[in-house]
């Protein structure tokens, strides 16, 4: 068994789950999710974009959707 943080968690769900485009900005409490996917998406030929707020990010979120990619 291993334990881990929630954020942990979801980010790695979200790569078992296909994600491969990440849309947001460092803000607690899920500063953890975006420290992962920014360091792990670009090893998977993933994308990982700072947005600087939530209507930049969700914008980019539905673009990269639209086009195909699992994104969060």
């Amino acid at each position: 068994m291993q334990l881990l943080q929630g954020n942990h968690a979801c980010a790695l769900g979200a790569l078992a789950a296909g994600c491969r485009f990440f849309a947001g900005y460092p803000i607690t409490p899920s500063s953890e999710i975006a420290e992962f996917l920014a360091r792990e998406l670009p090893r998977l030929g993933g994308k990982f974009i700072q947005m600087e707020d939530e209507i930049a990010s969700i914008a980019a979120v539905i673009g990269a959707s639209v086009g195909g990619l699992k994104a969060m």
